[in-house]
């Protein structure tokens, strides 16, 4: 058994897994165009976290998480409570610093993504 990788083989493991979330992410994005969302930010670092996709429909604005798996069962439950609330307190920061209209409302959405798949979107996936 062996106990440990080539230092090589686990950086080319790290950027082939970004390259394959940067490319379900465009899908999601295009997915979100196509649905007629208009895309405010993307893969957002903030203090308390990153958000991958910040989208606005009408008065809703939607902090969508990307998940993207080799298998579609996988991707919709890959997201963790630990994870909702990270994006939570980070979507809390957005929103202190660019909302000023108090009529939009606000949720968090999971657009999961696997190869020969349209993506999913869930809408409104979990509550605070």
């Amino acid at each position: 058994m062996r106990l440990w990788r080539r230092r090589g083989s686990d950086r080319q493991a790290r950027q082939a897994a970004e390259e394959g979330g940067r490319q379900a992410e465009a899908w999601a994005v295009l997915w979100l165009r196509l649905k007629g969302y208009r895309i405010l930010a993307q893969r957002l670092k903030t203090p308390m976290g990153e958000l991958d996709v910040i989208a606005r429909r009408g008065k809703t604005i939607c902090f969508v998480e990307m998940k993207a798996r080799t298998k579609m069962d996988r991707a919709l439950e890959a997201l963790a409570p630990k994870q909702r609330h990270r994006i939570e307190r980070a979507a809390a920061w957005w929103c202190a610093r660019h909302i000023k209209d108090s009529s939009l409302s606000m949720r968090f959405d999971l657009i999961a993504v696997a190869p020969g798949r349209l993506p999913v979107h869930l809408v409104d996936a979990w509550q605070v």
